[in-house]
C-alpha cells in the first residue's frame, strides 16, 4: 500500500473552503484561527504543485486544478467516513458476519426462534448458517470455521464455552403397526428385542452414548440394526419398519404417517441442547448472539 499524499485533515479544510469560498467563515466553521487554515491550504497546495484558490478582496474561488480536485477530495472524505462508521458497528456487534453451526434437530426446536430474535435484534448481520452434526460442529469451532456452534449433547472440550439452552426428552420412534403402538407410555425394556435405527457414535458421541445408557439402565444392550446420521432419515427408517429407535422429543415434528411417538418408562433422561463457542472469544457478534439465545431460550 502506497503512503498516502495528502492529509486527511488537509483535504477537509480544503473542501470546508471550497463550500464557504471565504477564509474567516471556513476557520470559524472549521473551529481554528484564520492563519492555520491558510497554512493547511498553502501545504496541499505546494503538494498539487499548483494554486487551488484565487484570493481576492471578497474571498476565494476555485481554480482549475482546485475544481478538478474537489470531487476527489469529498469521494476520500465520504469514504473515511463511511468506513469508519462501518468499523464502528462491527465492533460493537451491529454488523459484519457471523458463522453459525446447527445440529438438524433444532430446526424442530429452539433454532427458528432464536435466529428470528438475534435477526429482529440485528437486521444488518449477515448469518451464515450452516447445517452440522455434533463432531464437526466442535472441530469447525476449533478451527475457527464457524463462530458459534447450537448443538445437541457438546462433548467438554478444552478451549471450549458451553452453555446449556433446552433440556429434552427422549421418546420412542415406532412404526405405527407395531405391537406397542396403541400404548401411550412404553416400557424402555419392552424394546429390549427390537432391532435399533441410531445416530451413528461418529456424529454425535454424546448423544449416542446417552440412548445406550437409557438402555442399558433398563437392562438390555441395544441391537443396532441401521444407523442414520439424521433424524429425518431415522424416522424414515423406522417407517420402513427396519427398527425402532430413542430420540428427542422434537423428533415428533417429523410427521410421517407410518410413524408414532410415544413417552417412555423410565422418563427421566434428558439431552441437552447448549451453545457452544470458542473461551476467551472477543468477537462481539458472537457476543450479541448468545444474549439474543438466551433471551429466546428464557421465553
Amino acid at each position: 500500500m502506497d503512503r498516502p499524499e495528502l492529509a486527511l485533515q488537509q483535504l477537509y479544510a480544503f473542501a470546508v473552503l471550497a463550500e464557504e469560498l471565504h477564509f474567516g467563515r471556513a476557520a470559524e466553521r472549521l473551529g481554528i484561527a484564520q492563519p492555520p487554515l491558510s497554512q493547511q491550504i498553502r501545504r496541499l497546495e505546494q503538494k498539487v504543485g499548483h494554486a487551488l484558490f484565487d484570493r481576492g478582496s471578497g474571498g476565494v474561488v476555485l481554480t482549475p486544478a482546485g475544481q478538478e480536485l474537489l470531487p476527489a477530495a469529498l469521494h476520500a472524505l465520504d469514504e473515511v467516513a463511511g468506513g469508519l462508521r462501518a468499523a464502528r458497528r462491527v465492533g460493537d456487534g451491529l454488523a459484519g458476519r457471523i458463522r453459525i453451526g446447527f445440529a438438524a434437530s433444532l430446526a424442530l426446536t429452539v433454532l427458528p426462534g432464536i435466529l428470528r430474535a438475534y435477526r429482529e435484534r440485528h437486521p444488518e448481520v449477515e448469518m451464515e448458517i450452516r447445517e452440522m452434526t455434533t463432531a464437526p460442529q466442535v472441530a469447525a469451532l476449533r478451527e475457527h470455521a464457524i463462530d458459534v456452534g447450537l448443538l445437541r449433547e457438546p462433548p467438554g472440550e478444552q478451549g471450549m464455552a458451553m452453555e446449556p439452552i433446552l433440556d429434552e426428552r427422549f421418546v420412542a420412534v415406532l412404526p405405527a403397526g407395531h405391537r406397542l403402538a396403541a400404548q401411550r407410555v412404553v416400557p424402555v425394556a419392552a424394546l429390549a428385542e427390537e432391532p435399533f435405527v441410531l445416530l451413528p457414535r461418529t456424529a454425535g458421541p454424546t448423544v449416542h452414548d446417552r440412548i445406550l445408557e437409557v438402555c442399558r439402565e433398563a437392562g438390555f444392550e441395544p441391537r443396532v440394526g441401521q444407523h442414520a446420521v439424521e433424524w429425518q432419515t431415522v424416522s424414515a427408517l423406522v417407517e420402513a419398519g427396519l427398527g425402532v429407535s430413542l430420540a428427542p422429543a422434537s423428533i415428533r415434528r417429523i410427521r410421517l404417517s407410518g410413524v408414532v411417538h410415544r413417552r417412555i418408562d423410565p422418563d427421566t433422561a434428558r439431552t441437552a441442547v447448549a451453545m457452544c463457542w470458542r473461551e476467551g472469544e472477543g468477537n462481539p457478534l458472537v457476543t450479541r448472539f448468545l444474549e439474543a439465545a438466551r433471551g429466546e431460550a428464557r421465553r
